[in-house]
């Protein structure tokens, strides 16, 4: 994992939607901001694909850890079986006033050090372990490659795409 910075841009939209206004360098909204947003959310939505095409979205506890969205979820539930078979998830933060929407690929973390991790800094945020759930507690991290947020109160001007 890095701890680059990612590389901030325009938001990429159809005419006359109103994005005439943000820099493209990051100013508006720097990506530390972004990252107290990340740090500090309780709940996180993850968007997974289905087999059939369907989406499907549910929120998880997680965390921003080196860089990444780490979360737990039961292997066999919905969402672990489709992030085991389709990896391509969106993982967005429940505000819609201070926006931020992660796009990449999840992966299922087996290295006991960085579950051990992981564990350690879940039970400081959530006072649980997820180890102690047993094998339900498969844990995922998302890379993200991109992150398309904005702040509700200056949009569009603080609408910004970072690029991992």
């Amino acid at each position: 994992m890095t701890n680059a910075e990612p590389e901030p841009g325009a938001v990429r939209t159809t005419e006359g939607y109103g994005l005439g206004g943000a820099p493209a360098d990051g100013s508006a909204l720097p990506w530390p901001k972004v990252v107290g947003w990340l740090t500090a959310a309780r709940n996180y939505w993850v968007c997974t694909t289905r087999n059939d095409g369907r989406p499907h979205a549910m929120p998880v506890w997680g965390l921003w850890m080196d860089d990444t969205v780490w979360f737990s979820t039961d292997p066999e539930s919905i969402k672990g079986r489709n992030l085991l078979t389709r990896p391509d998830v969106v993982v967005h933060l429940e505000s819609g006033d201070e926006v931020c929407v992660l796009e990449g690929k999840a992966e299922r973390v087996s290295d006991p050090g960085a579950l051990a991790r992981f564990d350690d800094r879940y039970e400081q945020k959530y006072d649980v372990r997820p180890s102690s759930m047993g094998d339900n507690s498969g844990v995922f991290v998302l890379q993200p490659s991109n992150a398309l947020v904005w702040t509700e109160a200056d949009f569009p001007t603080t609408a910004t795409r970072f690029t991992f």
